[in-house]
């Protein structure tokens, strides 16, 4: 069993608003879902509305929920505009409502003394967080917390460019403990839905419908993509283009598998090298895959075989 259970409890359900209003009913909407919700208090628009919704937590919290509290300062990548003293206290405050876990970004850790969080009363379990909205950075084979508990987990979320990037991510997942992997942008995007099957301890899923490139809603992360069930045994399908996100292949394919029972899942990779996609697909474990523009030409000259009919006519749409 991982860090938060087992299922759909690896699904975190991600809640961040500017009022606590809004914040609360996002919750509500959150735990029909899931039982893991990270709450991104920096979102919030103000220091009122923080007191209020974590008043609110206070009185209605859910039990058998896990709630992971985030107050993450625009110096690594948040909305929040004060100092790490006050981000830690809000982390404080978190504990007081009853939040188990929180996130502590690199760049708050490096700030504290001793580089510990410890000395301070904050959520008993600690995930150090490490965010590169720009690429994806050079990584170790492993990535293990530190026996002597300083944090009890680690996160990189990181920008992929290649779908080898997104890779790098996946692999490190598999070989470490206590780690999350989080592929951010399209090109990550099928990494995201996988990386739970490679061993990351969470899959992050907005509630509301997706505000930025790669991200995978809530209600799609868990019923279209089913993410919390794939495993290595789980057959890999997928549609590849450039543009792709319009495409409806994983909708439509997606939901025959659920509607037939097949241990399968059918992705979307933006593809914009096809040497790229190609190099992967061994390690990804993709079985066969659909070919949109601008590859229905050129995947002709990576084809031991192929159909004479798409050899006359000189494009491809299966693979």
């Amino acid at each position: 069993m991982g860090l938060f259970g087992t299922g759909l409890r690896r699904i975190c359900a991600v809640v961040a608003a500017s009022t606590a209003a809004e914040m609360s009913k996002m919750v509500r909407s959150a735990l029909r879902h899931t039982r893991t919700v990270e709450l991104r208090l920096d979102w919030l628009s103000s220091d009122a509305e923080r007191a209020r919704f974590l008043d609110w937590l206070g009185k209605g919290q859910p039990r058998k929920a896990t709630f992971l509290a985030t107050c993450r300062r625009r110096e690594g990548g948040g909305k929040f505009a004060g100092a790490v003293d006050r981000e830690l206290y809000w982390l404080v405050q978190a504990r007081e409502v009853g939040c188990q876990w929180c996130d502590i970004e690199v760049e708050t850790l490096r700030k504290l003394p001793g580089q510990s969080v410890r000395e301070y009363p904050v959520p008993p379990r600690v995930m150090l967080s490490m965010h590169d909205f720009e690429r994806t950075p050079d990584l170790p084979r492993s990535m293990n917390p530190p026996a002597h508990g300083r944090v009890d987990a680690v996160k990189i979320a990181a920008e992929a460019r290649s779908i080898h990037d997104s890779l790098r991510l996946l692999r490190l997942a598999r070989s470490s403990k206590r780690f999350v992997a989080v592929p951010m942008g399209e090109v990550g995007l099928p990494a995201r839905i996988l990386a739970l099957r490679e061993g990351s301890e969470l899959a992050y899923a907005p509630v509301a419908e997706a505000t930025a490139t790669g991200q995978v809603s809530l209600a799609e992360m868990k019923h279209l993509y089913r993410a919390h069930a794939l495993t290595r045994r789980t057959r890999v399908y997928g549609v590849i283009g450039d543009p792709v996100g319009h495409s409806l292949s994983p909708l439509l394919h997606n939901t025959g598998f659920a509607t037939r029972s097949v241990d399968a899942v059918y992705l979307p990779f933006l593809v914009r090298q096809l040497g790229d996609f190609l190099s992967v697909v061994p390690e990804f474990g993709v079985r066969g895959f659909s070919v949109t523009l601008p590859h229905k030409q050129t995947i002709l000259k990576h084809l031991r075989e192929c159909e004479p009919l798409a050899a006359e006519i000189g494009a491809v749409n299966t693979v």
